[in-house]
């Protein structure tokens, strides 16, 4: 899976490619208006990782991206302002790992 975002003019723009076994499988596209580059980036994550995991026979999560300390947020405990995309991405991995332990996510 690769994301990136992008905030120009107030307008986010937000792609997620998701390949299996370098096909790519589905590509999106979102755009939002008046917000932060953080809430971008998560968001494009969120996204990413909402799709990847229910597509079937996907056993290890890839994601490529150049906000790692954005990233990072999502697995820090502590309040912070875009928290909400954290619990909505902890949903989906639990749902991943609970459908077989071995599965994997790598940044």
């Amino acid at each position: 899976m690769t994301t990136d975002a992008s905030v120009k003019n107030n307008i986010a723009t937000s792609v997620t490619h998701i390949q299996k076994e370098q096909a790519l499988i589905t590509k999106a596209i979102y755009h939002a208006m008046n917000i932060l580059p953080t809430e971008a980036e998560l968001f494009t994550i969120r996204c990413g990782i909402s799709q990847a995991v229910y597509i079937n026979d996907i056993t290890n999560i890839v994601v490529v991206t150049d906000a790692i300390p954005t990233a990072q947020k999502i697995f820090d405990i502590s309040y912070y302002l875009f928290q909400l995309y954290s619990i909505a991405i902890f949903q989906d991995l639990r749902a991943f790992f609970s459908k077989n332990p071995r599965n994997s996510i790598t940044f």
